[in-house]
């Protein structure tokens, strides 16, 4: 009797055995991609129940569990009703995208551009419109007729980081903001800071650049800190567009780049590369800083982003591999528009072309890939 129970036993093991040497082995996803993240403009109150269900039936769906959701003044501020947009968020409208993402356990990060991109084309944002005593080149005027290259250099205004009055207002806006959306970490932006240290500013002239930057970055970062918040930017000013290359938009031409070596190592950098899979993410692990590679429309230049993240952290020491967090998809249309566009693709299939929703697509597909092959 024993012997047949015996037996039995043997021959249940030698065929579960078999079973899982059949079925495709299943990889996972968290330790290939800590960070598999979105990131797009915040919708406005019309479109936010169809965004909760682009949430719910999208990025949940296909693992993304990282928003990033670009607000800047579109939130019906408290503490400065004056910055709000004319057609903004209410507290319920927000509400109803935290919940949606604490039902699909995605990570929501707020961001409100800091430092630089405070103007676009032709036109101030907010925080200088109403604070101009904030421009750190106040001489540069604002064209009727946008266009680059132009005799200002300017491409897009930043406040002057040196202000003795600046922090207490956009800190009021991070403070409301993170709060309402429930946020453990903040995106500061700070990408393409081309007006930094002016020389006709009055208290950053003659200034390090790059000092300038990092005591930027730090000041930020520092305030998070006391409620516990991390910091989240992109990384394009630390990088030096000159001597690798990359160039003036991915890299910095005004030499900022050696700031990475002063800001605090709790910083995730947002490394972000769109027509070609640059290898820099290695030089922020080097630095010792936690990073995310981003992309945006080309479905080829994503899907080697994704092999190559999964690679470092194949390759790295534990105590590197951590910092390869993993991939975001950027998107610079509004989220209406770009939720058409993937709708479209998702009805014809993956397609080379390169588009946002292509590329969102491909980026999708090969996260798939990798964790369902042996």
């Amino acid at each position: 009797m024993k012997h047949r129970i015996l037996v039995k036993g043997i021959l249940i093991s030698l065929i579960f055995l078999l079973f899982s040497v059949m079925l495709p082995a299943q990889k996972n996803i968290d330790d290939l991609l800590p960070v598999r993240a979105f990131c797009i403009s915040a919708p406005k109150p019309v479109n936010v129940e169809r965004f909760v269900q682009f949430i719910n039936e999208d990025l949940a769906v296909n693992k993304i569990n990282t928003l990033v959701l670009r607000v800047d003044f579109n939130y019906q501020f408290k503490t400065h009703p004056e910055l709000q947009d004319s057609s903004a968020l209410s507290e319920e409208d927000v509400r109803q995208l935290v919940t949606a993402c604490k039902n699909n356990h995605i990570h929501l990060i707020p961001q409100i551009n800091l430092l630089g991109h405070q103007s676009w084309a032709g036109a101030l944002n907010k925080l200088l419109k109403v604070y101009p005593e904030f421009d750190e080149t106040p001489t540069v005027q604002m064209p009727v007729v946008y266009g680059w290259p132009n005799p200002d250099s300017l491409y897009c205004k930043s406040y002057c980081p040196l202000h003795p009055s600046v922090h207490k207002i956009v800190f009021d806006l991070v403070d409301e903001i993170c709060t309402i959306f429930e946020a453990t970490a903040f995106h500061a932006g700070m990408d393409e800071v081309f007006y930094l240290g002016d020389y006709r500013c009055p208290r950053c002239a003659g200034k390090d650049k790059a000092v300038l930057f990092a005591g930027e970055v730090n000041t930020i970062r520092n305030h998070l800190a006391e409620k516990k918040r991390k910091l989240w930017i992109w990384g394009d000013r630390l990088i030096d567009g000159k001597s690798t290359g990359i160039g003036e938009w991915e890299g910095s031409f005004n030499n900022t780049q050696s700031a990475v070596r002063l800001i605090s190592k709790d910083i995730v950098i947002c490394d972000w590369h769109y027509d070609k899979a640059e290898q820099t993410a290695v030089y922020f692990a080097n630095n010792k800083l936690a990073v995310v590679t981003s992309t945006w429309r080309n479905p080829a230049v994503a899907a080697t982003q994704v092999r190559d993240m999964v690679r470092y952290r194949r390759t790295a020491k534990p105590a590197v591999k951590k910092l390869y967090q993993g991939v975001m998809q950027t998107i610079w249309s509004n989220s209406n528009s770009f939720i058409d566009d993937y709708e479209s693709v998702k009805l014809s299939g993956i397609q080379t072309d390169t588009t946002q929703a292509n590329c969102f697509k491909a980026m999708l597909n090969e996260i798939k890939v990798i964790s369902e092959t042996p």
